[in-house]
């Protein structure tokens, strides 16, 4: 209950508030430099209410007693991600600096490795915050498929929907919902993606070179998941087994 009493919801609104704010400042600022389009300048901004109203909404779930340093870092990376975001979708009608594009998501790759370490420090690891880095993390990756397809054909998109996929499934299969053990591959696998298509979209390298990079990211995360999705479905399969097992165990005990 002191948790609840201690929760400010004005005070923690503010922080989402702040972050839509800069993240409108920078559009602007890229808007200024590059003289972005209407597409880059609407999807930005629909990233930015879309990020205020779902973060909105679940710090409002989960009554946090303040937003957080870790969060603060995540969402400077959100507004990073919403800055990369309007640059793809402007490339669409126009070629923006693939330097500037490149430059955002490296400092957004870099920062992905510094929120965990915070929140670790600062004993302010929470669910919200985990969730909130997966899914800044996954649409990145999103987008920087979509960018990369443009260049190397639409099956780079599956790199950028698997995620998503897996959530739908989960809805249909529950079994897919159940925790997964801890994993360096799987935390490996994850963050090599970003950087892989970032290598790829960079295009410093020959093209043949970039369409192997990105090959080999999908395949290891068609790698991961289906070893995550394998695991997942033996152990649903020994649930049930255990659950009928259990009766004969307690009346041998008795």
């Amino acid at each position: 209950m002191a948790l609840n009493n201690s929760y400010d919801a004005r005070l923690v609104q503010q922080e989402t508030a702040v972050g839509a704010g800069v993240q409108v400042l920078l559009l602007a600022f890229l808007g200024t430099a590059i003289g972005m389009g209407p597409a880059g300048w609407l999807t930005g901004l629909a990233f930015a209410v879309a990020t205020w109203a779902v973060l909105s909404r679940a710090l409002h779930r989960s009554r946090p007693r303040s937003f957080g340093p870790a969060n603060r870092v995540t969402l400077g990376r959100a507004i990073l991600v919403g800055g990369v975001t309007a640059l793809v979708a402007d490339s669409f009608q126009d070629t923006p600096p693939v330097s500037l594009l490149v430059g955002l998501t490296a400092v957004a790759l870099v920062l992905d490795g510094v929120d965990g370490k915070v929140a670790r420090r600062t004993g302010t690891s929470t669910a919200l915050g985990a969730r909130f880095d997966m899914e800044v993390d996954a649409f990145l990756i999103l987008v920087l498929s979509v960018y990369v397809s443009m260049a190397m054909g639409p099956w780079v998109l599956l790199i950028g929907v698997m995620r998503y996929v897996f959530v739908a499934a989960a809805r249909v299969w529950p079994w897919l919902n159940a925790a997964l053990p801890p994993s360096t591959a799987r935390k490996t696998v994850a963050a090599l993606q970003g950087v892989l298509l970032l290598v790829a979209g960079a295009d410093l390298l020959p093209h043949l070179v970039n369409v192997g990079v990105v090959a080999l990211s999908l395949g290891l995360l068609l790698w991961s998941f289906g070893r995550d999705v394998l695991w997942l479905w033996r152990t649903s399969r020994l649930r049930p087994a255990a659950r009928a097992e259990q009766p004969v165990r307690e009346l041998v005990a008795g």
